[in-house]
């Protein structure tokens, strides 16, 4: 049987479906950041939570009465047949009882799992039951894993409404999509971080025949009250997409305030906003479907661990040796200062930073993943071999935080001799997040437990890339630059006039003529917001 015939659809999932996708298609600008961004997205999480609620609400109530059905039954005992209710369970005492929670007694209690019931999903691997930490459904205590990933992933679609960089505003749609989907996984899924940061998208396929199959069962009284709610929602829009048109064709004042509040209707938009339901609304069925159904959590310390000490110390040790040279190399390049370069490597000290910055950062990126594997593949079997690598894995990552900090010194210095730029001060902050994960792996090195590294490391990054969006970085940008200008440096007016209006309190500081080369071709390339595409930033620049 396919996995989505076992898991029950809740009631109103259709409608918390079609709620999503037509705040998707009439909130988003597609083609650059604004408020409607975090709007649709707050519309789409409050319909997936509201749907998720009153599922377990009903579960719980369904169980409650279930339980006090089949407590009733035990009392009476089979030898008091005359004083079974009608349609409550037979509870026989003995080694041929029912559980409480069995579906016969559920049926007999008056239980059943029509679509729109709010059933307990059937969980996969033989994994059923209510679960206090999120799989199925039921009465459960908070999730706070699941509020944390959700209110990060709102406020990364909130930058679109503050900063007007596309760049930073795409990243942060991608942030938010991978924290949306850590947040409805909930817990660490046995398929791993890999997919549990696309789950949604991935379970939206499985849960276009989970909803299909609910039209089979519409008979249920609530579930034919919901959709003919939905019905008449429908035949509302139907009726008001025929009669505003004509009604604006018919009074100018009245077609100058549908002008005001009205998307314009062309063939593009048509597209766009079919494109943005399908994807809203599939989206929200995969969260849906997801919640109802939760994949089997990884439970323990991963097995399976066959390298010996020698067969990983060896060559942990060599790297080991190898980088404690290096960083003495660096050490004496950094108290010898520009002459000392010069004189060793024949360059300036800026030549030099900038020379040995992409390996400097490809070395720690594959020692990350040095150090990942011996952690997860090493025997720990003996207290010798659990001392071997912690001592070991420390070392190596203790070397490579200080090559991260060589790395960050040379961008810095190289940014001070050439100037700053948006790539440069986006490749300083990976440094820096490369860093903090450093910082995590050895925390995870210390307790010989890595399992919750991944989720840890994306909420870092997700993290970092809030407080770059909150830092504005193209105005950082524009203030170091005319911090050198006003040292006697170069200022590049042309880079900086393609730009985003993230830099204009920055540009406010420069006089006339460059204030003018800097912010005449930025306001140039303004045009009118609607109200979904409102954006400070670039309100300010009108």
């Amino acid at each position: 049987m396919p996995r989505w015939r076992r898991v029950v659809c809740p009631q109103g999932v259709l409608p918390a479906a079609g709620i999503a996708g037509l705040a998707g298609a009439v909130f988003i600008p597609l083609d650059r950041p604004g408020i409607g961004w975090v709007l649709a997205g707050s519309v789409a999480a409050a319909a997936v939570f509201t749907v998720d609620r009153r599922a377990r609400c009903t579960a719980g109530a369904a169980s409650a009465t279930t339980d006090s059905a089949a407590f009733k039954a035990t009392e009476r005992g089979p030898e008091c047949p005359a004083l079974e209710e009608p349609g409550r369970p037979t509870v026989v005492k003995g080694a041929g009882a029912q559980s409480a929670h069995s579906p016969e007694v559920k049926r007999a209690a008056g239980s059943s799992d029509p679509v729109g019931s709010g059933g307990r999903a059937t969980l996969e691997d033989g994994g059923g039951g209510a679960d206090p930490a999120g799989s199925g459904f039921g009465v459960r205590a908070v999730n706070w894993g699941r509020v944390w990933w959700t209110t990060l992933a709102l406020a990364l679609l909130a930058v679109g409404a503050v900063r007007a960089a596309g760049w930073l505003f795409a990243l942060c749609v991608v942030g938010a999509a991978v924290a949306g989907s850590l947040a409805v996984v909930g817990r660490r899924s046995v398929y791993g971080a890999w997919y549990d940061v696309i789950a949604v998208p991935i379970e939206s396929i499985a849960g276009i025949p989970w909803v299909y199959s609910a039209f089979e069962r519409i008979g249920d009284g609530r579930a034919r009250r919901s959709w003919r709610a939905g019905t008449s929602v429908a035949v509302t829009l139907a009726l008001l997409a025929i009669f505003v048109p004509l009604l604006g064709g018919a009074d100018a004042t009245f077609a100058k305030l549908l002008d005001a509040v009205t998307p314009k209707l062309d063939a593009a938009s048509v597209v766009q906003w079919i494109v943005l339901f399908a994807l809203l609304g599939l989206g929200s069925v995969g969260a849906m479907y997801l919640l109802a159904g939760p994949r089997a959590a990884a439970t323990g310390a991963p097995s399976g661990r066959g390298l010996r000490r020698l067969e990983w110390a060896l060559p942990v040790g060599a790297l080991t040796i190898l980088f404690a040279v290096f960083v003495a190399a660096q050490f004496v390049a950094l108290f010898g200062g520009d002459d000392y370069v010069q004189r060793t490597a024949n360059l300036t000290y800026a030549e030099y930073a900038r020379s040995g910055f992409w390996q400097l950062s490809i070395v720690t990126i594959l020692t990350l993943a040095v150090i990942a594997v011996v952690l997860r593949w090493a025997a720990q079997e003996s207290a010798a071999d659990r001392a071997w690598l912690r001592i070991l894995l420390c070392a190596i990552a203790v070397l490579t935080l200080i090559i991260v900090a060589s790395a960050l010194g040379r961008m810095w210095t190289y940014q001070q001799a050439y100037g700053f730029t948006v790539m440069r001060v986006l490749v300083e902050v990976c440094e820096l997040w490369l860093g903090l994960v450093y910082l995590l792996m050895i925390v995870a090195v210390l307790r010989l437990d890595g399992t919750w590294l991944p989720r840890a490391a994306i909420g870092t990054a997700m993290s970092t890339l809030f407080a770059l969006a909150v830092l504005n970085p193209e105005g950082l940008v524009a203030e170091r630059n005319i911090d050198r200008w006003e040292h006697g440096k170069n200022l590049d007016t042309h880079y900086l006039s393609g730009l985003s209006p993230d830099i204009l309190p920055a540009v406010d500081r420069l006089p006339q003529p460059q204030r003018a080369e800097i912010l005449g071709p930025i306001r140039r390339s303004l045009d009118e917001d609607t109200w979904q595409s409102w954006n400070l930033s670039r309100a300010d620049a009108r």
